[in-house]
């Protein structure tokens, strides 16, 4: 968002103080440089500042003014919203987005994360099932759609679809700190389960140092079937491995 707040930066003649004098006169300015048109301060650029800021009642303000004719617009008040944790509100406007926009993915993704929160996780499953067919290829929408499994016990399909995620976007579960919403409110055995899952994630995809992070994070958290990470197929290649031998003969007590 750096860009977006240097637009909102008046500009202005800079002297250099060790210089100025009373009679001095200003640096020349070319023709081209006065002619050059600034950008437009939209109240949309106005919103995404405050965004930035997370002053998102400012935000809300600001990207209402075109949310009943703009999809983009109607999606982002519904993310200012979502952010305030008015999550009825949040759901008005991504339906809003959806309705101006029958195709507008993130919106689709948007109110199946809002369903997903309520814990309505076959609509959200649904959603995010929607927002995959017209676009595949969507690392964050195959994420959330693994979250939405793992919620409903369905962790063969989970595993499925957090593959394909990883495989889109190798960084996907970390730069997504996919620890917070997707084991919020959850049982210490549920949190422990969840680990296990991205543990085999990564293993599937070869990923070692991940592997063992959420490998270690499983048994922390009271994780009881050990020998799974020898038995599995997917955990092969890390016997030999000196930290995997370390985590597995480790006795921790749960978190």
């Amino acid at each position: 968002m750096i860009s977006v707040v240097s637009l909102l930066v008046a500009t202005s003649l800079a002297f250099q103080a060790d210089g100025l004098r009373a009679d001095a006169s200003p640096p020349s300015v070319s023709q081209s440089e006065i002619a050059q048109p600034q950008p437009e301060i939209t109240p949309e650029l106005r919103g995404d500042v405050a965004m930035a800021r997370k002053m998102y009642r400012d935000a809300v303000d600001y990207y209402k003014t075109g949310a009943a004719t703009s999809a983009v617009l109607a999606n982002k008040t519904g993310i200012a919203y979502q952010q305030l944790l008015e999550l009825d509100y949040a759901r008005i406007y991504y339906q809003k987005a959806i309705k101006l926009n029958p195709s507008y993915v993130e919106a689709i993704n948007n109110l199946g994360t809002i369903y997903f929160a309520r814990k309505s996780y076959r609509r959200a499953i649904d959603l995010y099932k929607k927002a995959l067919r017209i676009r595949p290829a969507s690392a964050t929408v195959l994420s959330n759609l693994g979250a939405a499994y793992f919620a409903t016990k369905k962790y063969a399909d989970q595993l499925r679809v957090n593959a394909m995620a990883l495989a889109i976007d190798p960084d996907i579960f970390e730069r997504r700190s996919s620890q917070g919403v997707m084991v919020q409110d959850r049982t210490v055995e549920e949190r422990a389960r969840y680990f296990y899952t991205m543990a085999k994630t990564y293993a599937k995809a070869g990923v070692a140092e991940h592997a063992l992070q959420y490998m270690r994070r499983a048994l922390e958290e009271g994780f009881k079937d050990r020998q799974k990470f020898l038995e599995e197929p997917e955990f092969a290649f890390l016997k030999d491995n000196t930290e995997f031998q370390t985590i597995l003969a480790t006795e921790y007590k749960a978190l």
